[in-house]
């Protein structure tokens, strides 16, 4: 074996140096014997070696032929297979963990893989472990942490592979989880034209924030012993403006749907962001329904909505929010401000902007906010202008005054009228259009409902009236029963005609609808398991048995055992408390299916059971794949299944597999093989669509 290293390297002396000084260098070396565990036989041959080079560089005629061949190019050594391990050493020593790594890893694959239980074999594992993470912390120095991470995990495989070397495994694992943080940064800090390193430090970084628990850091066991909140804080701050705004939008709004309150307020100010720098007036109002839906304690959300109503120039609006702050200085201020109230809800608009809004993001450059060019730009005109339009709302306010024409028939259309504004008000109804009804500018009164006030008002606005009196009285129907009612106005009788075959037409859509879900009902608990033809006869139980024994098998291996199967589909998951069991055929499939996909031997159809983002992340894989000109051979079965967590929309499980992974060229050519036994897995499930489905799992825990 020829390793990249010299006589003066592998002593650690410099060309130049005298003899005296290299025989000082090869006793000191000699005296600092590595003391990680190496056995005896390795190290004599390390003694032997370093004799050997001091011999040959304090003899000068040798030493002159040596320096010679370097001279002519000749700078590697040979080195013969009994002392192949101890020159790795050496060269590890030398300074050159990376080269020693590379070379050592390769030594223990094969064909090349010394024999189980021999010296060598003990004296590689040790040396690659110790050069792992020695080049680790060497790429550590240069900033390269994605680098560094690379050396931990397969220095980390590489031992579970071998089954040796526990708790130095456990040490790299650590040193790994520690690094994570530094690996985003470097991989979200590079040029964005590096398309892959970015999106990959994305996904991590979505990773970490999830098992920790949200931005809130509600996972306490996770990450327990490094970054905690105080920690984690500094790191995001670090890592936002090498994010985008779209980004950002995107992440924080995932996590808000995953629980996270400061996510949700974080999206609040992203979507202002892209809405007021891109002049997109539209994520405004995304934006203010955010906040609006917002619980955070301490919160004073009024001035901020204040901000957004200023920014779509609702002028009477901001300046109500404002004044509704709880914040005592705020409104103080205001008050005893020397200009108008309107400028000094700007400058607080502008400054917010300023310090709050537009900083952070990879994408929008920090500059001083003119609020007086977000109003002229003509695109910002025209949205306000159509706004204004749509919001020239219809006012109902029920003024409505007994004309006592008859006693006793004159109260009850009067109360039920008033009823009806009232719900109408409470639960604000919109105007076709989207638009809401503004109750305090239009009177209507009771004797106004005659034939000139039909013909003055719009057709849409009593087409939207008698829609709404319709659902009143089809929910009380008490008011139809009153023929004094009846008697008092040919228009009223109109109007209850009306009611009453809306009522019919509500009370045979219903049956419809009702009718066509039982029908879906009985055809969703008839589907099969899996589909079989007519002559099957091998049962949903015996399916799942066989994935579990064996779960990489290919479908035609199934079939054999009965007649052939023409399609494999598993059935939803709707049970509203699963059992562990069903979980587990749930992940079986998912096992089964990824793996013969990975294989090129099926397509994957499960989107009953998975998210669509796991399957698409599956297909992402396939064509990567492809690319390369590989397929993987993936073998995995299910030793152990733990429920960690389960709410009524999430469950969240621990497996341990016992995993086998070969990755070969489409020739069959073998490339490389990962044994991990057992890899432990969290898999987690969430409640969509009245059914489970897997949408997320974190390996190597």
């Amino acid at each position: 074996m020829e390793l990249p290293l010299d006589h003066f390297r592998l002593i650690g002396v410099s060309p130049s140096a005298t003899s005296e000084e290299i025989l000082r260098a090869f006793q000191l070396r000699l005296d600092k014997t590595p003391d990680e565990g190496f056995t005896y036989e390795v190290l004599t041959q390390r003694s032997e070696l370093l004799r050997l080079t001091a011999d040959l560089l304090t003899d000068p005629e040798s030493r002159r032929e040596y320096e010679n061949l370097l001279l002519n190019g000749n700078s590697g050594l040979d080195f013969s297979s009994n002392r192949e391990v101890a020159g790795l050493i050496l060269l590890w020593e030398s300074g050159s963990p990376k080269e020693a790594f590379k070379i050592t890893r390769k030594a223990l694959q094969p064909p090349q893989t010394p024999a189980l239980g021999s010296s060598r074999e003990a004296d590689l594992t040790l040396l690659a472990a110790l050069t792992a993470r020695d080049s680790a912390i060497q790429e550590q120095q240069l900033r390269s942490y994605s680098n560094a991470a690379d050396f931990l995990h397969e220095g980390i495989q590489l031992l579970q592979r071998m089954g040796k070397l526990g708790d130095i495994r456990k040490e790299l694992e650590e040193d790994l989880v520690a690094l994570l943080p530094y690996r985003i940064l470097d991989l979200l800090s590079r040029d964005l034209n590096d398309q892959e390193s970015h999106k990959k430090g994305l996904s991590m970084l979505e990773n970490l924030i999830i098992k920790r628990g949200g931005l809130e850091g509600n996972n306490k066991s996770e990450y327990k012993d490094y970054l905690n909140q105080q920690e984690f804080e500094a790191f995001f701050q670090q890592i936002k403006p090498f994010l985008t705004v779209q980004e950002q939008i995107d992440l924080f709004l995932e996590l808000q749907k995953r629980g996270s309150l400061e996510a949700g307020f974080l999206a609040f100010l992203s979507l202002t962001a892209i809405g007021f720098s891109r002049r997109k007036p539209e994520k405004l109002f995304e934006a203010r329904r955010i906040l609006k839906k917002l619980n955070l304690s301490g919160l004073d959300s009024m001035p901020l909505v204040g901000c957004l109503d200023l920014l779509l120039a609702d002028i009477e609006q901001a300046s109500a929010r404002f004044s509704s702050s709880s914040d005592e200085n705020l409104r103080d201020w205001l008050n005893s401000y020397p200009g108008n109230k309107l400028e000094a809800i700007c400058i607080f608009c502008k400054n917010w902007l300023e310090n709050d809004v537009l900083v952070g993001y990879r994408d929008i450059e920090s500059k001083e906010v003119d609020l007086d060019s977000w109003f002229e730009d003509r695109e910002i005109q025209e949205f306000i202008e159509k706004l204004e339009k749509k919001s020239n709302k219809i006012v109902i306010r029920s003024n409505l005054q007994s004309q006592q024409i008859e006693k006793e028939s004159s109260t009850k259309p009067t109360e039920d009228f008033d009823n009806l504004l009232d719900n109408i008000d409470e639960r604000k109804l919109p105007w076709p259009g989207g638009i809401k009804l503004d109750y305090d500018k239009v009177e209507i009164k009771e004797n106004d409902f005659n034939k000139e006030f039909f013909k003055k008002k719009p057709i849409q606005f009593y087409s939207f009236l008698i829609e709404k009196i319709a659902e009143l009285k089809f929910n009380f129907g008490e008011f139809l029963k009153d023929k004094e009612i009846i008697d008092r106005t040919p228009y009223l009788i109109y109007i209850y005609a009306f009611l009453i075959l809306f009522a019919f037409g509500i009370g045979i859509g219903f049956l419809r609808n009702n009718l066509k879900k039982s029908i879906q009902d009985v055809s969703t608990t008839e589907k099969p398991l899996i589909a079989i033809d007519k002559n099957q006869k091998l049962s949903d139980i015996d399916i799942i048995q066989e994935i579990k024994k064996n779960p990489s098998s290919k479908l035609n291996s199934i079939s054999e055992k009965s007649t052939s199967i023409i399609s494999y589909e598993f059935k939803e998951l709707n049970t509203a408390s699963p059992s562990l069991d069903d979980i587990s055929n749930l992940i079986n499939g998912w096992l089964l299916s990824k793996s013969n996909y990975l294989a090129g031997k099926s397509e994957i159809n499960l989107s009953n059971i998975v998210s669509k983002g796991l399957i698409d992340r599956t297909i992402v894989e396939r064509q990567n794949d492809i690319k390369k000109g590989i397929y993987k051979e993936i073998n995995s079965q299910i030793r152990k299944i733990d429920l960690e967590s389960q709410t009524s929309s999430r469950i969240v499980v621990l497996v341990e597999l016992n995993y086998l992974e070969r990755i070969l060229k489409n020739s069959g050519e073998f490339v490389n093989e990962t044994s991990l036994n057992p890899l432990k897995v969290k898999y987690i499930l969430g409640f969509s669509n009245k059914s489970w489905k897997l949408v997320d799992f974190v390996s190597g825990l």
